[in-house]
């Protein structure tokens, strides 16, 4: 691999540094900056329509931002030529809203499709290997289903299986909790929990659920529809303790923070 996709061993998992996202000329958040360590679970929230998941989706080059740079493992990635960004696409998998699994395949061919487009494994070793991965989300023996077969948190888990098919450094997830029950939500957050204590990954999720900021989260930064940026950073019970902006306050105390 070259010097431009090789990680730098002091680096963080992720720099973000004064980027502006928006679509068709218009900036929904400017001047955006954060820093991520390895091995963090780190949250982006904030209310509907700050601009969570627009944010995510310029980090992980799904959308080019209009300013500023985007750095995995101290090397640049959105300003990096396409083979270098092919390269570093190897070193995360991201965990989609609905799941996005394509619903004509089973659950171990979606999970094969990353194995299949970036390794050189055979057939086999790649049914081999996506099936492990999908026992890893507590989905062994259900190799063979469609995902209309299945409930949504299988769906969210069979997801995440494919999201971790090529043992990446970090893992994205957009609003990993939406549509699931309060049960199914906590067993979900004690999965991606267990991801980070067994493989060490960086976690970084967009959600506005309280339970989930709470009980899992490291650090967060709050964005804000109004300032289009950054608001706060910190952990989540300082923040909802001692922030003195009512707009944090509001939106951590808005209902009583679980027991830990």
């Amino acid at each position: 691999m070259s010097d431009l996709t090789t990680p730098l061993p002091d680096a963080p998992a992720i720099e973000v540094e004064n980027l502006e996202c928006g679509y068709e000329g218009e900036v929904v958040l400017s001047n955006v900056s954060l820093t991520i360590a390895r091995g963090e679970v780190f949250f982006i929230i904030g209310g509907s329509g700050c601009g969570k998941s627009t944010l995510l989706r310029h980090m992980v080059g799904l959308n080019r931002p209009t300013k500023g740079s985007v750095k995995f493992f101290g090397q640049p990635f959105s300003a990096a030529d396409p083979a270098s960004r092919r390269a570093q696409l190897r070193t995360f998998g991201m965990l989609f809203q609905s799941g996005a699994l394509w619903t004509s395949l089973t659950l171990r061919q979606n999970v094969a499709l990353p194995l299949e487009e970036y390794t050189t494994l055979t057939k086999r070793e790649v049914e081999e290997l996506a099936t492990l991965k999908l026992a890893q989300v507590g989905l062994g023996g259900f190799e063979d289903y469609y995902p209309a077969e299945i409930s949504g948190g299988m769906k969210k888990r069979a997801g995440l299986a494919r999201a971790l098919a090529l043992d990446p450094a970090i893992v994205f997830f957009d609003e990993p909790s939406a549509g699931l029950d309060p049960v199914t939500s906590r067993k979900l957050d004690e999965l991606i929990l267990q991801v980070r204590e067994n493989f060490g990954t960086t976690i970084v999720v967009v959600s506005h659920e309280l339970a989930s900021i709470f009980s899992i989260a490291d650090r967060v930064v709050m964005l804000d529809r109004g300032a289009k940026g950054v608001i706060a950073e910190g952990r989540p019970v300082e923040l909802a303790d001692h922030s003195r902006d009512p707009r944090v306050s509001e939106f951590l105390r808005r209902v009583e923070r679980p027991t830990q």
